[in-house]
């Protein structure tokens, strides 16, 4: 029987997860899961560079953290963020967007934008990243976020379903590219998570009822449930975990 715990706090710590002296880069920090991964990383010691379109959406909480966190917008430099003399060993790759292509092959037209986003900007990233680690000889930990999408067919959403299953792929491959220097990268795949657009684009029952039906414990995720994946991952507990696309979707992909 495992013992209840009051706080995920209280489980990092008897899970002996810390980042002390370590720093993260976390991209889309400023809402939903991205906002909550930087919130658990900040907990566990963590200095994080939050990457955001918003950062005005983190200044109240940036106030009453006692961890030093700087905001860089997307149009910062890599080289920028980051000090020279101290390593980068953890990072978290998340760009996702909601970008309206869904219906039946022949009704939309493919647009770029779609793959630049979900897929290119998490390629483009993580070689940034990695070279830099190479190059210091510094090992470092990448996890991406992917979706259930990129293993099942979703009902009109071939193309989005498509861009998700690009970065699965490129999460195994990077993995065996990188491993060998002491860079591990995985993903996450989660279910529908009830951010602010995922209760835009899900709170309709009629809508949310057919997917709901496809998951056995019967409802979406929550940022937090993201997040205890994304940092376990990100930690030393996970120190022989390179290659993975980790579920976190209620059983929706063991149907």
């Amino acid at each position: 029987m495992i013992p209840e715990i009051n706080t995920w706090q209280n489980f990092f710590i008897k899970m002996d997860i810390s980042f002390a002296g370590k720093q993260a880069l976390v991209t889309g920090a400023t809402s939903g899961i991205g906002k909550e991964i930087t919130h658990r990383l900040v907990q566990c010691n963590a200095k994080v560079i939050a990457v955001g379109k918003n950062p005005e959406l983190l200044s109240e909480y940036f106030k009453t953290t006692k961890t030093i966190l700087t905001f860089y917008t997307i149009h910062n430099t890599y080289n920028s963020a980051f000090n020279p003399t101290n390593s980068l060993n953890i990072v978290r790759v998340r760009r996702k967007f909601d970008i309206k292509m869904v219906g039946t092959l022949p009704e939309y037209v493919i647009n770029s934008r779609q793959f630049d986003i979900n897929t290119k900007s998490t390629i483009n990233l993580t070689r940034m990243v990695a070279s830099d680690l190479i190059s210091r000889k510094v090992p470092g930990a990448i996890v991406n976020v992917s979706s259930q999408a990129s293993m099942a067919g979703i009902l009109g959403k071939s193309v989005y379903c498509a861009s998700k299953g690009a970065v699965d792929a490129f999460t195994r491959a990077a993995a065996l590219e990188l491993g060998p220097h002491g860079i591990r990268v995985n993903s996450v795949n989660p279910t529908i998570v009830m951010t602010a657009m995922g209760r835009k684009s899900w709170s309709d029952p009629v809508k949310s009822a057919p997917m709901l039906a496809r998951i056995p414990l019967g409802r979406f995720g929550t940022v937090e449930e993201v997040a205890d994946a994304v940092v376990y991952l990100l930690s030393d507990r996970a120190s022989l975990i390179n290659g993975a696309c980790l579920p976190v979707d209620g059983g929706f992909l063991a149907n």
